[in-house]
């Protein structure tokens, strides 16, 4: 399988960004899938799953009511849209296959990442 997200890029303090992944090789909605990130210097910080129906959603503390996952099967793409960026915000943005259609299932393929810079 292959993982190709888009979507990173430069953005002021209390912007908004959309990233996708688009998934090929696997049957996406077979599987959940998570975002994960890591900021220059610090390690792997997970950010939120979505289940394979999309129905259940699951995020992180930091960026719970800022950031948005979800899926469309239909196209084989994840989406993480966020909303009122901060400067802790900025990483190299990954998404993730789990091994199983439920977030707690492990992680398994990961994509090449996507860098969200936030800058004034």
């Amino acid at each position: 399988g292959a993982l190709v997200e888009a979507g990173g890029g430069l953005v002021q303090p209390g912007g908004s960004l959309r990233l996708s992944c688009v998934v090929s090789g696997v049957i996406f909605d077979d599987y959940a899938m998570s975002w994960v990130r890591q900021a220059p210097g610090k390690g792997l910080e997970w950010v939120s799953a979505i289940n394979w129906n999309g129905i259940d959603t699951h995020y992180a503390s930091a960026v719970r009511g800022r950031f948005t996952i979800s899926r469309d099967n239909a196209k084989n793409t994840l989406y993480l849209q966020i909303y009122s960026l901060k400067f802790e915000d900025a990483a190299a943005y990954y998404c993730v296959t789990h091994a199983g259609s439920a977030y707690l299932y492990g992680m398994d393929l990961w994509g090449q990442g996507t860098q969200v810079a936030v800058s004034t």
